[in-house]
């Protein structure tokens, strides 16, 4: 009996060991995955999305939105670093349904051992900072043009703090809104309804640039603009397929519907333009292409390619048509069009995710609903997370923008974007020829 003491007792202190010992094993693969999503994400802004929106304004404004994207690149950065971490990921439950405390302000306790799921915190710490930096930037396109940059860096550090760090928490950081069960995959309400309605509220707010809708107002370098479309495309696999936070199956599968979502949203646009105008423009098809994505964004994680293809095609469609009702028929000059793109493809994507989710419908069956859910109550779930979302981010950007106004004012004056940003906010140009 002797030879079997030593192995039971082993035995004993092995299974009494803490649960977390356990948990926290690192995993490798994850981890390699991660820091290369990470970086995808990063490449989406700069240079990608700062190219996308460069190519599209007028060339005494090109220098204006690339420093924009790179000031708020780093801005956000140091906020993440001193609070805005701690705001999103924590919750000990009570308020912190709404936001998250301060326990891990200017990441206190976060070390090279510390460890989220599968990878070190660090590498989540860095991952979710990307995001935090996109979805600011993208805004840049509704106030393109014609805001001062000392108002715009206000703006937006107190927009993350205000309404991007807020929402992220009720979703992905424990709030009220992931008790409900809301399905958000990788950001159709964080980061595309968010984006979309600020843009929308700061167009409103500030007025259109001086000319604008009489004056044609043609992108300045369509190539820059396609260069930056195919970087966001290619970042957008680690915008998607990252949002697993490991290296698996459902990290291959939000890969392969976000790329189907992407060719399907570019045809549907490019099909709609070619119908209406008689003949298909690069633009459209590269603006398709981010309809697509911002549409399945938030389904990437639940549905197969059979709902992507039909989210993909609804949302080109569908964001094709927001873009001339906004500009055509309402004249509201949300210069890069974020919020028929972003915004309505977000609520369309944020929607459909209830129902492509749902495992019974053939061809185009998505991965499950959550536990007692039906498509009709996954529905009012999805439904009640994008009026939140909208509500919440219309009405707080509006009051940080009408007290930036009073304070210090928006815009420039009238001469100085008639001169252009480029020389007037930062004495350089883009182009010396």
């Amino acid at each position: 009996m002797g030879r079997f003491i030593l192995p039971a007792v082993l035995l004993f202190m092995i299974l009494m060991l803490p649960e977390a010992a356990v948990a926290a094993e690192i995993d490798t693969g994850d981890t390699a995955w991660m820091l290369t999503s990470t970086a995808l994400v990063l490449f989406m802004t700069l240079p990608g999305l700062a190219l996308f929106y460069s190519g599209l304004v007028q060339s005494r404004n090109v220098l204006s939105v690339l420093m924009q994207c790179f000031a708020i690149a780093c801005m956000v950065s140091i906020v993440w670093l001193i609070c805005g971490y701690s705001l999103f990921a924590t919750n000990g439950g009570g308020a912190q349904a709404f936001i998250g405390g301060l326990e891990k302000s200017f990441l206190a306790g976060v070390g090279t051992d510390s460890v989220e799921g599968t990878i070190p915190e660090t590498v989540f710490i860095m991952f979710q900072m990307t995001f935090a930096i996109i979805t600011p930037a993208l805004i840049v396109g509704g106030f393109a043009e014609r805001m001062r940059f000392s108002s715009m860096f206000l703006f937006t550090t107190l927009w993350l703090l205000l309404v991007y760090i807020p929402i992220a928490h009720w979703v992905w950081g424990g709030g009220w809104l992931a008790e409900l069960d809301f399905m958000d995959f990788a950001g159709g309400a964080v980061v595309h309804i968010n984006a979309g309605v600020a843009a929308l509220v700061a167009a409103l707010v500030m007025g259109n640039r001086k000319g604008f809708p009489q004056t044609p107002m043609p992108p300045h370098n369509l190539p820059m603009t396609f260069m930056g479309a195919g970087m966001l495309w290619v970042g957008w696999f680690g915008f998607n397929a990252g949002s697993a936070i490991a290296a698996n199956g459902s990290a291959g599968m939000a890969m392969l519907v976000t790329h189907i979502g992407a060719a399907a949203g570019s045809l549907a646009w490019m099909s709609r333009e070619w119908m209406r105008f008689g003949k298909p423009s690069m633009l459209g098809i590269v603006t398709g292409m981010v309809a697509g994505l911002g549409t399945i964004t938030p389904a990437s994680g639940f549905v197969g390619p059979g709902g992507a293809l039909i989210i993909g095609v609804l949302g080109g469609s569908m964001c094709f048509t927001a873009t001339q009702m906004i500009k055509r028929r309402f004249k509201i000059d949300d210069s890069l069009d974020v919020f028929s793109v972003h915004g309505v493809g977000g609520c369309l994507g944020i929607l459909l995710t209830g129902v492509f989710a749902a495992p019974n419908l053939g061809i185009f069956s998505g991965f499950g609903l959550p536990d007692g859910m039906t498509i009709s109550s996954q529905l009012g779930v999805q439904a009640l997370g994008a009026v939140a979302t909208l509500a919440w981010c219309g009405l707080v950007t509006f009051a940080i923008l009408k007290i930036i106004d009073v304070s210090m004012g928006l815009r420039v004056s009238v001469d100085e974007e008639t001169k252009g940003l480029d020389i007037v906010l930062h004495d350089e140009q883009g182009y010396n020829l």
